[in-house]
């Protein structure tokens, strides 16, 4: 007996293959879509990571940029100081850059818009191009100061040439001035001294010595030397008599006083005026002490004007 053949097997199993041949290939489609969009946000990421790198290249590029412009501020404003100038205008275009960097450095990681990228570097170009102007100014200035100053330092030169040239014709006058000084100094010729007793008999002896107790008077002869130089008016001429301790024989009541001598007071013992008219005149003192005279050598100095005119000693014994 033959077995029965079953005919519908053969067709099921056609069904399953192809039904596995459709969800394969709907497998397959939704691997390739996944697929398509993981490459598209890979690429959206990608493109989104790069956007924000050049956005923070950018930002950090400005805020470089804004650094060096505040330094360059920063040393305008110090070479207007060296100058000796101020600038209330740099001081307030370095506060506003400083708020400028404050705003940058605020911005989060790929915040830096391309809005605010345009609006910052306009303000940098701005910066720069004032920044250049007053470069500018401060060179011309600089310029100004150093022509000023080598006017100056050649002015300062001449004037020093000028002061050293016054100062040697000041000197050359000045000795001039003393040389015409002591050429026009009268000098006392013929210095003789002699005494006068009490009854008025005069003694001189070559020796210029006198016994003191016979001493009333003592007196005093010269003669006014020429001078061609020394203009002829009245002078005032001076007699010291000094005793042997060096005191100066000095009363009011006799004519006596002070006057000075290299600059300090001393004290005189008579003085006469005198118009010099440049002919050796004569001239003499005469000088009682009222008292009893020392023993010993006495020197007589005889001055005008200050000046010695001459000296000589007599002794007493």
């Amino acid at each position: 007996m033959e077995p029965q053949k079953d005919y519908p097997e053969p067709r099921q199993n056609n069904s399953r293959v192809l039904l596995w041949v459709a969800l394969l290939l709907v497998l397959l489609g939704i691997n390739g879509v996944l697929f398509y969009l993981n490459t598209q946000k890979k690429t959206e990421n990608e493109q989104l990571t790069t956007q924000i790198q050049a956005k923070d290249t950018k930002l950090q590029e400005q805020i470089k940029e804004y650094e060096d412009l505040k330094a360059s501020y920063e040393r305008q404003s110090q070479d207007l100081q060296k100058l000796g100038l101020s600038n209330d205008s740099l001081v307030a275009r370095i506060s506003s850059i400083n708020a400028d960097l404050l705003k940058l450095r605020s911005f989060k990681a790929g915040s830096f818009s391309i809005a605010e990228q345009q609006r910052f570097k306009q303000r940098a170009l701005n910066l720069e191009g004032q920044l250049r102007k007053k470069d500018e100014q401060i060179a011309e200035l600089r310029k100004s100061n150093e022509n000023l100053y080598t006017e100056t330092t050649t002015l300062k030169q001449k004037q020093n040439k000028l002061t050293d040239t016054i100062s040697t014709i000041a000197k050359t006058n000045r000795e001039l001035s003393d040389k015409v000084s002591m050429a026009s100094r009268i000098q006392a010729d013929n210095i003789r001294v002699s005494i006068l007793t009490s009854r008025n008999k005069e003694k001189e002896d070559d020796k210029e010595e006198f016994k003191a107790k016979r001493v009333d008077r003592v007196k005093v002869s010269f003669n006014l030397a020429r001078n061609d130089v020394s203009p002829k008016e009245t002078k005032q001429i001076y007699m010291r008599i000094l005793e042997p301790d060096g005191a100066a024989l000095y009363n009011l009541s006799t004519g006596g006083g002070t006057f000075t001598v290299d600059g300090q007071e001393a004290f005189y013992t008579q003085k006469q005026d005198v118009v010099f008219d440049n002919t050796k005149q004569a001239l003499n003192f005469i000088y009682a002490k009222g008292g009893d005279y020392k023993i010993g050598q006495h020197t007589v100095e005889l001055y005008e004007g200050g000046a010695l005119m001459g000296k000589t000693t007599f002794t007493l014994k």
